[in-house]
């Protein structure tokens, strides 16, 4: 296994054909800096090829990209590993393409970074490559990108600032999708209904269960969710309105919920933390449609024959690797509110308030995050080696990260609410 630092280049984009792949080699020539040692990487060299030529309308000065092959057999991943100190994978679906990849990082001591939002798939990552990870010194991060970065970094933001400003833990973050514009790429679609095929009930009700992913057991929930919240699916709050059932929910809460364990469970956020997340709506009426909706539409995707034919509508919509132009997404805008209250034993605890915009298209904010996640493994030796290795969350880059984003144009801030 060769040192990380004597390795021929620093990064080595796994999926530079795909949809996001195409925005996050974009990102990296228009924003990383110019000595940045790097490759593409793929099945097709033609492809890539194509792909390098379009790099140069965007920065015509920067040296392109490497062109590296590979398909994704192990022994020509363990030797694209080999070659970098750091792998960005947006291959999808990844439950069914990248497992090799972890794996071969895993045992090469080589980082990784990629942004999936299949949940069953990184619990079952966790059990198989968490271990050879931390014993190589591989920072092996899934979900980075738009799942589940945003989540999981304002969850730390407020906890942190809620000891550093009150000295007090956090008892509840509640989160909510505030606006999120972009439709769904190809490669979304297809792994909403593949996921469904390629796990068991039995296994997603494991890998879905309340902190699956933490590595020790979490808090029984001492603030427990509103029963009309259960039934109806609608949740209103002081600050941030009238809440609904989330799409993007549970990824980001098994997160969340597993940096809580990683970075210290009780003497962390706190012993009696819990993470909710929502979506913002106009009305109850509304929310109440949108719940009743995802519900009654994943109880007809365990049915094979609606699942088919949701496989068919996804790639006459967008095939996998397609999605809309980025000249189509300008004016989009994300934007991730929450609220955390501290646990205090007072009437009314005080208040948090923290949130998360970027102002563009949701898939170049996932190249974005991936690309600047990256620069702060490679440019932060004290960081890496306090994390020393394994399957971590996006939290655990902490301030190093955020302050990448924000001098990156992604508004990142919080406060404490007045008494």
């Amino acid at each position: 296994m060769a040192s990380r630092k004597s390795r021929e280049y620093d990064v080595i984009l796994l999926g530079a054909t795909g949809y996001t792949g195409k925005l996050c080699a974009e990102y990296i020539t228009t924003s990383l800096p110019t000595d940045l040692k790097w490759a593409v990487s793929g099945r097709s060299h033609e492809r890539l090829s194509a792909i390098v030529e379009e790099l140069k309308s965007f920065n015509a000065e920067r040296a392109q990209p490497n062109v590296e092959v590979a398909t994704l057999s192990l022994d020509d991943l363990r030797s694209l590993a080999n070659k970098t100190r750091l792998i960005l994978n947006t291959v999808g679906p990844y439950h069914k393409y990248s497992g090799p990849v972890i794996q071969a990082c895993s045992e090469t001591g080589t980082h990784y970074l990629d942004v999936t939002g299949e949940t069953p798939w990184v619990y079952e990552m966790i059990q198989k490559h968490h271990d050879t990870a931390k014993a190589s010194g591989a920072i092996i991060i899934p979900e980075i990108g738009l799942e589940s970065a945003p989540s999981d970094l304002l969850a730390w933001t407020l906890a942190t600032l809620i000891r550093e400003t009150l000295s007090s833990d956090t008892k509840e973050v509640i989160a909510s999708i505030h606006q999120m514009d972009s439709q769904p790429s190809g490669g979304t679609l297809a792994t909403i209904t593949g996921i469904l095929e390629h796990y068991s009930l039995a296994e997603l009700r494991k890998s879905s269960a309340p902190w699956a992913l933490s590595p020790v057991p979490g808090p029984k929930l001492s603030k427990p969710v509103p029963l009309s919240t259960r039934l109806l699916g609608v949740r209103k709050t002081q600050h941030l309105g009238v809440l609904t059932t989330s799409p993007t929910a549970g990824p980001n809460v098994a997160i969340v919920q597993r940096s809580w364990g990683l970075l210290g469970g009780s003497r962390s956020y706190g012993p009696n933390f819990q993470y909710h997340e929502y979506m913002r709506v106009k009305n109850s009426l509304a929310g109440f449609i949108i719940h009743a909706a995802l519900c009654l539409g994943f109880l007809a995707l365990i049915i094979p024959p609606v699942r088919w034919l949701m496989q068919f509508a996804a790639h006459n919509f967008y095939a996998p690797g397609q999605g809309a132009s980025r000249d189509v997404t300008a004016k989009d805008a994300f934007e991730v509110r929450a609220v955390a209250e501290a646990d205090q034993d007072v009437p009314k605890p005080r208040l948090a308030m923290a949130k998360f915009r970027h102002d563009g298209g949701i898939y170049y904010l996932t190249g974005l995050l991936l690309a600047e996640a990256a620069m702060v493994l490679l440019t932060n030796d004290d960081l890496t080696t306090k994390l020393g290795g394994g399957l971590l969350t996006p939290a655990m880059l902490g301030q190093p990260f955020i302050d990448r984003l924000r001098n990156a144009g992604v508004i990142v801030e919080s406060r404490i609410m007045p008494e």
